[in-house]
C-alpha cells in the first residue's frame, strides 16, 4: 500500500478589508452598490458643476476672433501687462510662499510628531487654532508690518502673510504624516547614536516627501489664486499676479463683444497654471491629505 503525500500549496494571500481600505479611502464610506452608484452621480454632478464655467468662459472667448484672442494675450500687453509678466510674478510669490511653509512645516511636523517634550500637545493645539484665522482679520497689522519693513511691491510682502495663513495647515499635514512613519526606524537610529538633525534629514525628509510635494502644490495654486494680499502690497501694475490681472484687464479691456472675448480668453489663459500644478500633483495631494486619517 502506498501512501501518496499530499502538499497543500497556500493559495493566494488575500487582502485584509482593513488594507484594501488603506489602499483605496473610497471603500470605508462603500458598503454596497447602491452606495458606489450613489458615490458616483454625485461625483459626475459635481463634475459638471465645477466645469461649467470654465466651458463657458472657452465658449464665451471663441465667439469673436476665435484662437486669435489667446495669441494677442500672449504677444500683446493689455493694460500695460503682459499675461506672462502675471504669471512670473506668481512664480516668484509661489516660490517664497512654498520655502517658507516647507521650513516651518517640516521642523515643526518632526518636532510635534517624533520627540517628546513637556508642552507638546498644548502647543500643537495652539497651532490648530491659527487654522480659524481668515485673511482679513490681519490685515491691519499686516499693513503696519509691511509698512515697517518697506515691504509694499515686493514679492516678500505677499509671500509672507500667505506662508502665516498655510503654516498651520502645513505642521498639521507633516505632524500627522510624521506620526504615521514605522516608529521602529527611529529607534534604531536612536541606538545608533544619530542626533536629531541627522534623524530629520536621514529618515524623516525622504519618508515625507509626499506631503512635502502635495504641500509644495498646495502652496503654489493658492498663491496663483490669493487675490487679498496682492491687491492690498501691490501698487505697482508692472507686479500684477494671475489672480490680480482678473481685474486689471477687466478694467483695460471694454465692453464690445470682441473685447468680452478676449476677456474670457484671459480667464481661461490666468487659470491654466493652477489647473497644470493641481493635474501634477493630483496623486500626492489626496495622498498627502488622507496620510494619517487611518492608523495601521
Amino acid at each position: 500500500m502506498t501512501t501518496s503525500a499530499t502538499t497543500v500549496l497556500p493559495g493566494p494571500r488575500r487582502r485584509r478589508p482593513r488594507q484594501r481600505a488603506l489602499g483605496d479611502p473610497l471603500r470605508l464610506v462603500v458598503t454596497s452598490r447602491g452606495d458606489r452608484v450613489a458615490i458616483y452621480v454625485l461625483l459626475g454632478f459635481m463634475a459638471i458643476l465645477f466645469a461649467f464655467p470654465l466651458y463657458a468662459a472657452v465658449d464665451k472667448s471663441l465667439e469673436v476672433g476665435g484662437w486669435r484672442n489667446y495669441v494677442s494675450l500672449l504677444t500683446d500687453p493689455i493694460g500695460s501687462v503682459p499675461i506672462w509678466q502675471t504669471y512670473l510674478n506668481s512664480l516668484a510669490i509661489g516660490v517664497l510662499h512654498a520655502v517658507l511653509v516647507l521650513v516651518v512645516a517640516t521642523t515643526a511636523g518632526y518636532a510635534f510628531s517624533r520627540l517628546r517634550f513637556r508642552g507638546r500637545e498644548v502647543g500643537f493645539s495652539l497651532v490648530l487654532l491659527f487654522l480659524a484665522v481668515p485673511g482679513a482679520a490681519i490685515i491691519v497689522p499686516v499693513y503696519r508690518i509691511t509698512q515697517e519693513l518697506g515691504l509694499f511691491n515686493n514679492y516678500l510682502g505677499v509671500a509672507l502673510p500667505e506662508a502665516a495663513l498655510t503654516i498651520p495647515f502645513g505642521v498639521l499635514l507633516l505632524r500627522n504624516h510624521g506620526r504615521n512613519m514605522p516608529g521602529s526606524l527611529f529607534e534604531a537610529a536612536a541606538i545608533d547614536g544619530a542626533s536629531h538633525w541627522r534623524v530629520f534629514r536621514s529618515i524623516f525628509l525622504p519618508m515625507a516627501r509626499p506631503a512635502l510635494v502635495n504641500l509644495t502644490v498646495l502652496c503654489f495654486v493658492w498663491s496663483l489664486q490669493d487675490f487679498l494680499w496682492p491687491s492690498f502690497v501691490f501698487t505697482d501694475p508692472s507686479m500684477a499676479s494671475a489672480a490680480q490681472a482678473v481685474q486689471t484687464f477687466s478694467s483695460a479691456l471694454g465692453q464690445g463683444p470682441a473685447d468680452i472675448a478676449k476677456y474670457n480668453a484671459s480667464l481661461v489663459l490666468l487659470g491654466l497654471p493652477a489647473v497644470a500644478f493641481v493635474l501634477f500633483g493630483l496623486r500626492f495631494i489626496v495622498d498627502g491629505l488622507t496620510s494619517g486619517a487611518v492608523k495601521e
